[in-house]
């Protein structure tokens, strides 16, 4: 089993309840999905962006990407419907927590400059998302082979209602938010 999954079976569940005064052990918040986004607003002049960002996307979350298109025409950003824009995954289960070990624990603190996350990135909804401006914090991409950095999104979605159940989750489960 996923050592994420254990540590929250094991520790976080029972401190929750305490903490939120859950009568049972379901109503506390869980991971219920992860969503990795990666929009490659370049790939209008360079159509071969959008395989290497699908390449890198598959090689850090271990999962095939979806190519995402443009919903509407924008003419201010020369942008037609049905242009390819990006691409993204949605983690769920053991690539879920996997995923989530890995980039808590090895790729946010490669950062240059890292203190923390923001505490403030909250939807009002407990669900969580983090801007990373290079893929290259995850050493699964290789700085060589690189042609163009691309940013990515990722959103983490939770059972919890409110942010404030959220974040307890999230910081018992390791994240390093950002203190002041």
């Amino acid at each position: 089993m996923v050592r994420i999954k254990e540590l929250y079976q094991n520790d976080i569940v029972p401190k929750m309840m305490k903490e939120f005064g859950y009568k049972n052990q379901y109503q506390v918040p869980r991971l219920h999905k992860i969503v990795i986004n990666m929009g490659v607003g370049a790939a209008k002049e360079n159509i071969k962006l959008i395989d290497t960002a699908v390449e890198e996307l598959a090689l850090i979350t271990g999962q095939r990407p979806v190519v995402t298109k443009a919903k509407k025409s924008i003419a201010t950003f020369k942008l037609r419907k049905g242009m390819l824009i990006g691409c993204m995954v949605t983690l769920r289960g053991a690539r879920m927590y996997e995923f989530f070990d890995r980039c808590v624990n090895i790729a946010l603190p490669r950062v240059r400059d890292f203190k923390g996350v923001s505490p403030n990135s909250f939807d009002g909804k407990g669900n969580y998302t983090i801007g990373i401006t290079e893929e290259t914090i995850f050493p699964e991409i290789s700085y060589d082979k690189l042609e163009k950095i691309k940013g990515m999104n990722i959103t983490i979605v939770t059972t919890a209602n409110k942010d404030e159940e959220s974040r307890c989750l999230l910081r018992l489960l390791g994240m390093p938010f950002r203190v002041g």
